[in-house]
């Protein structure tokens, strides 16, 4: 397909009825999602402005902006996507971090005294739910622990990937896997509070979890342009850290 259509047809898909020249889209990394919703709420109601979320893996989302898709700003799970866009002109500025994320493990029937790396290995554990590394860095983060407790080859058969964070918490919820490793933001969210028990991997077996957003590049005519940068100010608010902090980030 032509990349003209394939953009016209995403803009057409995201914005939907509203007028394009007011909406204002974030894409945004599926383990920010209900932060973002809060964020949302605090700035339509500060700004008058009205803002659209699209939630996928931070690679997905990428490949898609390289495609042509009409974000306006990219709020990211990891500093490299947004700093690749940069360098190929995409972005108005460099990115920077808004949070560091903090990685779990999580299981809908597993008590959670018994919630370790170490069960991951019994008869009790089938599946192992654990975000694609390709593209979201919270996978990557799990295979680092798993690869640090020299666990990897003796449980890489249990393992089954979800394209996102949130497919990944899907699988754990409904019990399609035993166990399985996620963002700490997503299990304290009001949508999966109480939905099984889990446990705060250590920090010190993985890389930081640097998430890190950027404001797109838009031409100096564009409408959107300063409604973009007004969100992407309020990305790094106190009123927005408040909230990150309230989701577990640090």
């Amino acid at each position: 397909m032509n990349m003209r259509w394939l953009s016209l047809l995403l803009f057409l898909f995201f914005a939907g009825c509203d007028k394009p020249s007011d909406k204002i889209i974030i894409a945004t990394a599926a383990n920010v999602q209900y932060v973002m919703k809060e964020i949302q709420q605090e700035f339509e109601k500060e700004s008058g402005k009205k803002i659209q979320i699209v939630v996928g893996s931070s690679g997905k989302l990428t490949t898609q902006i390289r495609e042509g898709a009409p974000f306006d700003v990219f709020v990211s799970a990891d500093v490299k996507y947004p700093q690749e866009i940069f360098e190929k002109g995409g972005g108005a500025e460099k990115p920077k971090v808004y949070a560091l994320g903090t990685l779990v493990l999580w299981s809908k029937d597993i008590a959670e005294n018994d919630l370790t790396t170490d069960v991951l290995t019994t008869e009790k554990v089938k599946k192992i739910a654990v975000p694609n590394p390709k593209v979201a860095p919270y996978g990557e983060a799990a295979i680092q622990v798993l690869a640090a407790k020299n666990l990897l080859k003796t449980i890489e058969k249990k393992l089954v990937y979800g394209e996102s964070i949130a497919q990944t918490a899907q699988y754990i919820t409904s019990g399609s896997a035993e166990a399985g490793f996620n963002a700490l933001s997503i299990v304290l969210s009001d949508e999966m509070k109480g939905k099984g028990h889990y446990v705060i991997i250590d920090s010190t077996l993985y890389k930081p979890i640097q998430q890190a957003a950027i404001l797109l590049k838009h031409s100096d005519d564009s409408p959107k342009k300063a409604g973009s940068e007004a969100f992407y100010q309020f990305l790094y608010s106190q009123k927005a850290k408040a909230i990150f902090r309230k989701y577990g980030y640090k």
